[in-house]
């Protein structure tokens, strides 16, 4: 959608002119990426192509093995691909390690670090203030109830406290683009729909660019503005759903008669490409 905003013309005059959209914050082009082996190929992406818009949530949903994780390799700079590119506010950064703050399946955080220096890590890391860093941290840690864990270790911890401490430490990275990779799959039902509770509260009041992947329909359908479908193996694009659901968002659209409608909706289409294979 565009603006118009008002100029004065030569004349003196006001005039019409129309604003220029920003530039995604992450717009990924044609991607194909091919994996070879001695006596065989695996074609894992075909013309893989997608855009998260700067404060936009994305989700990227499609079957296993389907070339998902890749695509982050590709995005965070570990993976150089056959052909494509990847940019990020309209600069082209292929190749280009440090560009994502990226949340993995498992919370990976440093055993041997308190919950509070894994969580300030990537302030550490760009030579913020140590002072000025604990305080950021222990802010979000205790909007994320963690407040009087900051001096336990990972391993004291439930799964879904490592994984709120993993978040905040992806947070707290200077980069604009989160990419998360499945961060709830190892979760039970319960915590994954108290983690999905918190991570709404939480982005909406920061607004990060954020692409997510997930098996999860639901789980994309409440957190996303949009969600690209993916094919499987070469993945492509199938199809880029909007997700019309004002925010702020609150668990009882699950039971709105159009959020299920969308939901089997992109059910559908995931099974009939399942079928194909």
């Amino acid at each position: 959608m565009t603006h118009q905003a008002s100029l004065p013309d030569h004349d003196g005059q006001r005039r019409s002119s129309t604003a220029v959209p920003p530039a995604p914050a992450l717009e990924v082009r044609s991607l194909h990426i091919t994996f070879r082996e001695r006596r065989s190929e695996v074609h894992v992406l075909d013309g893989l192509s997608l855009q998260v818009q700067p404060g936009e949530f994305v989700s990227l949903i499609g079957p296993s093995g389907s070339g998902k994780s890749t695509l982050f390799h590709i995005i965070g700079g570990l993976t150089a691909p056959d052909a494509g590119s990847v940019l990020m506010d309209g600069q082209d950064v292929t190749g280009e390690k440090g560009r994502i703050a990226y949340m993995p399946q498992q919370p990976a955080l440093f055993p041997w670090r308190t919950v509070e220096d894994n969580v300030l890590l990537p302030e550490e890391l760009r030579g913020a203030s140590k002072t000025a860093a604990r305080e950021n941290a222990r802010s979000w840690m205790e909007r994320a109830g963690l407040a009087g864990f900051e001096k336990a270790y990972p391993h004291t911890l439930s799964g879904g406290m490592q994984q709120r401490a993993a978040f905040l430490r992806a947070l707290m990275s200077p980069q604009e683009v989160m990419c998360l990779d499945e961060p709830f799959s190892a979760l039970d039902a319960l915590t994954r729909s108290d983690m999905q509770r918190w991570l709404l509260d939480i982005w909406e009041d920061t607004r990060r660019s954020v692409l997510m992947i997930t098996h999860h329909i639901e789980e994309a359908l409440l957190l996303s503005d949009s969600i690209y479908i993916l094919s499987a193996r070469p993945g492509t694009i199938l199809k880029r759903v909007e997700v019309p659901f004002p925010r702020p968002r609150r668990e009882d659209i699950l039971n709105d008669p159009s959020f299920i409608s969308l939901k089997t909706e992109i059910s559908a289409i995931m099974r009939e490409e399942q079928h194909k294979h």
